[in-house]
């Protein structure tokens, strides 16, 4: 027997408004305490750094209550699919208090192997009532390649060990041959067991703080108040949707490969569909999964919906269950984000950039001033490994590149950030790379002429790069070079990232997208370009002031300003030249085609 929070026994007097707003804030609090407690105890510094993972508070059918204000959306947005396979499997009586489970199964959590999740049930006097949850990147857990992520890998087997929903303790028991097992399945067990503890300290944190709210309030208070979470944060996204035109919107863009075949591109279509207060977003015309690591599967093409919509449409206010309510997804078996039959998914993160992207660009055509143009949108995943001869062990780095974002309706785009689905991850500071791993940062520096321009341009992309005074094995996986961010309203694209490497005993850069185990012989450098995001609004339309001062703070070179801008600089002065850009500027209207 269990308590449903939606069919719970409601108390005769009921809390009012500022109790529900207390316990409402306390839920979150117990979230952000327990991500606090996990990046401060984590091992690995894409945890601890990179900020990495999620938190989240699920009721007894794995629903989403809350979560900490750090966590990833897309790897929140689809916790709960994970957690209901204990109920599945064990069902309510198999789960049992001290108990914590692990998973990472591919065909349910449809993400790459490392997003590991780690959650403990929450019983009040014997009767289970939810869960706490985490998910985060482990280091490495197997397969081919050091990192198990691989640009290369043909099945799922290739990138690593799954545990499908086993208990790592039992009744508060470390169950040993599960333990075992992992250490002797990664190459670096001790940081890998290491961000485990931390993952079940964060969820046994959760757990208890949740056991003494209900101690404290009583579980008709607390569950009401949930489903006073649940009924407002449904109610406001069904009145943004009733706000928009029924109708559908179509986007279509394209990935550049597969990771097998450079000379392959993956079309790509969704379709959004408003009917009254319903959100229906369409991938039946989604591409078969790929041979490579390019895929999807379980529930992330809902939580991929799920972000787009509630950044677009509802972005203030909590992400609960009741957010979502109105959301459908419609996708088809065997597709590129509902892939089947043991597919690889090493590559899942990098394919979904442009997805939300499309959904944004769909969006566009009935919302125009609540989604920006596309982002950067690569990923641009990243990692060196080998063996560090002072501390005499073997070692695997793990980061993605910061980049531009796409011009905003009434100002430019942010920039440098990470993704749109990486919610406030940051990447690894130079300092902290340095100290743990031999690499040497040559540079980071900002991209002139990256972003997209625009009466409002996009962010700029960065270049960094990277000496290997030892040598290292690369692996780099950039998307979007054949389809780059795209701008709206006239405004222009931005420049794509790539990967660029040059051996010491070479004078030629050399140019990459995806490429894995490739030797960086000692001397040798990796500079990492990311893109820019797209513009928006025709760019003659920018203030030749605001022109200026891009050219004046290195955002854009004269040469930019006068070709996608229509603003003729002098170099010496670095004044404009009124006359000439008069000039420019007119050509640009009368040969702009919107």
């Amino acid at each position: 027997m269990s308590h449903d929070v939606m069919e719970h026994s409601k108390s005769e007097s009921q809390p009012d408004p500022v109790q529900v707003s207390v316990i409402h804030s306390l839920l979150v609090a117990i979230m952000d305490e327990c991500e606090i407690n996990l990046s401060r105890t984590a091992l690995s510094p894409l945890i601890y750094e990179g900020k990495d993972y999620c938190i989240g508070l699920l009721d007894v059918k794995a629903r989403t209550i809350v979560q900490s204000r750090g966590s990833v959306p897309t790897f929140m947005s689809d916790l709960g699919v994970p957690v209901a396979d204990a109920l599945e499997l064990y069902g309510e009586e198999g789960i049992h208090e001290g108990d914590v489970f692990m998973m990472n199964y591919g065909n349910i959590c449809g993400q790459h192997l490392n997003n590991m999740v780690l959650y403990a049930p929450v019983h009040d006097r014997g009767t289970l009532i939810g869960f706490v949850a985490t998910r985060a990147h482990w280091t490495d857990v197997g397969g081919m390649t050091p990192g198990s992520v691989s640009t290369n890998a043909r099945e799922i087997f290739q990138e690593g060990i799954q545990f499908r929903t086993v208990k790592i303790y039992k009744r508060g028991t470390r169950c040993p041959e599960i333990y075992r097992m992992l250490r002797h399945n990664t190459r670096y067990p001790d940081i890998v067991t290491g961000d485990m503890e931390a993952q079940i300290a964060a969820v046994e944190l959760g757990r208890r703080r949740y056991a003494e709210m209900i101690e404290k309030y009583g579980w008709d208070t607390l569950s009401f108040c949930i489903d006073d979470l649940w009924n407002r944060s449904e109610a406001l996204a069904r009145e943004r949707i009733r706000a928009i035109p029924d109708g559908s919107y179509s986007a279509e863009a394209f990935l550049d490969d597969d990771g097998i075949d450079p000379d392959v591109t993956i079309p790509l279509k969704v379709t959004v569909r408003i009917e009254g207060d319903t959100f229906t977003l369409d991938y039946s015309e989604f591409p078969p999964q790929t041979l490579g690591p390019m895929n999807s599967s379980g529930n992330v093409a809902t939580s991929v919906a799920r972000v787009a919509f509630k950044s677009a449409i509802v972005p203030e206010g909590p992400a609960t269950e009741g957010t979502f309510a109105p959301v459908n997804v419609i996708i088809p078996d065997g597709t590129i984000l509902s892939a089947r039959d043991n597919a690889p998914l090493g590559l899942w993160t990098v394919s979904i950039k442009t997805v939300v992207d499309m959904i944004y660009l769909a969006l566009s055509q009935v919302l125009p001033d609540a989604v920006p143009a596309a982002h950067h949108g690569s990923m641009g995943v990243y990692s060196f490994s080998g063996h560090d001869p002072e501390t005499g062990r073997d070692y695997s780095t793990a980061d993605t590149v910061l980049g531009g974002w796409g011009a905003r309706p009434d100002a430019d785009g942010f920039s440098p950030l990470k993704t749109v689905t990486h919610g406030d991850t940051k990447q690894i500071a130079a300092e902290v790379e340095e100290v743990l791993f031999p690499i040497t940062i040559e540079s980071h520096e900002w991209l002139p002429d990256s972003a997209g321009p625009g009466e409002f341009r996009g962010g700029l992309g960065l270049k960094k790069v990277y000496r290997l005074p030892i040598g290292a094995r690369f692996v780099g996986a950039f998307e979007r070079a054949k389809c780059p961010p795209w701008g709206l309203f006239g405004g222009g694209d931005a420049q794509p990232g790539r990967i660029m490497i040059k051996q010491p005993d070479e004078s030629e850069w050399h140019p990459f997208l995806k490429v894995t185990n490739h030797e960086i012989k000692p001397g040798g450098l990796v500079a990492l370009y990311s893109g820019g995001g797209g513009g928006r609004g025709p760019a003659w339309k920018r203030p030749v002031e605001r022109v200026l001062e891009d050219v004046r703070l290195g955002y854009v070179t004269p040469q930019g300003a006068a070709r996608d801008y229509g603003v003729q600089i002098d170099a010496t002065t670095m004044q404009p030249d009124l006359r000439e850009t008069d000039r420019l500027r007119t050509a640009m209207r009368e040969n702009f085609a919107p």
